[in-house]
């Protein structure tokens, strides 16, 4: 099982360029694609999260038992969905504004455990800035890692909901310890500042930078580095791609039962080309296609191909 904790959202994803273009609901959130895209590509995923009693609530749930993601581990409450608007440049590049005061996600509580057969639990995004929520995230994560259970993280910035940035780089630094495999996007890296060398020295065990379609780039704390070109393909938007790439690597993980800080290193060269090239192809069929619509399992070779 890989469980999976943040936050559940509401994308309205633009139908077209600038600011005025008509908007339509989508089922997203960092954490919610990253299971839907597990549960797509077959793995066995639960979602960890808060979710509204609200209709955009009821829907999430759906999109993720149409996944087969157990939703066991989901708590509720009866505040609104949170919302995020989105805006395209003319590259398909997603920029994004949050409505999230009073919101439910942000009430989630720290589970006293874990699901049973846990292997890994991922964390990341919105769930990880807004109070009070992200410091029960945040007590997961380091309880989840104290416990030896894979951990992965991908910050997944948004800027604008961070107020102090110099407070949330600092706690990011401070989450290192606990966290096995750090995925990021060059812009994130270039947010957070630092390298993936400074980064493996605090605790990780593997660094993943995506380039965008330029490819993807590992690097591991025995000093390797791993690298793979982007999967070409006519780009809609590029919503949930970074999540696809970090349910792809995941899930490769889990078919290679090579979740674990060892594991990681004993991929070698080869282990991790197969690896990040699986991750590309995913991440480039969501790009393909509007909003965050990771593939299934029967579009991809397998993680090991």
């Amino acid at each position: 099982m890989i469980v999976v904790a943040g936050e559940a959202l509401i994308d309205l994803v633009p139908q077209g360029t600038g600011a005025l273009a008509a908007l339509t609901p989508a089922l997203g959130g960092g954490p919610y694609n990253t299971a839907v895209a597990l549960g797509r590509l077959g793995s066995p995923a639960a979602f960890c999260s808060r979710v509204s009693y609200d209709a955009f609530g009821e829907a999430l749930l759906d999109g993720l038992r149409r996944a087969g993601v157990d939703v066991t581990a989901v708590q509720r409450g009866p505040e609104p969905t949170t919302l995020a608007v989105a805006t395209l440049d003319a590259g398909g590049s997603a920029a994004y504004s949050f409505y999230v005061e009073g919101t439910a996600d942000r009430l989630f509580t720290a589970p006293a455990t874990l699901p049973a057969g846990t292997r890994a639990v991922s964390f990341g995004t919105c769930s990880l800035v807004l109070e009070p929520g992200a410091s029960a995230y945040e007590e997961l994560m380091r309880h989840a890692s104290a416990q030896g259970v894979f951990t992965a993280l991908d910050p997944n910035i948004r800027p604008g909901l961070i107020a102090d940035a110099d407070a949330y780089r600092a706690r990011f630094k401070s989450w290192l310890p606990s966290v096995t495999l750090l995925k990021l996007s060059e812009e994130d890296a270039r947010w957070l500042g630092g390298t993936p060398q400074e980064w493996l020295a605090a605790g990780p065990a593997a660094v993943v930078i995506t380039h965008g379609g330029d490819g993807l780039t590992a690097y591991t704390a025995d000093g390797a580095v791993h690298a793979v070109p982007g999967e070409r393909v006519n780009v809609v938007d590029t919503i949930g791609a970074g999540d696809t790439v970090n349910a792809a690597l995941l899930h490769g993980l889990a078919a290679r039962d090579a979740l674990s800080p060892e594991a990681l290193t004993a991929l070698g060269a080869q282990g991790w080309t197969r690896l990040l090239r699986f991750a590309a192809r995913a991440a480039a069929v969501t790009c393909s296609r509007a909003g965050a619509e990771p593939p299934y399992a029967h579009e991809l070779d397998g993680p090991s191909d």
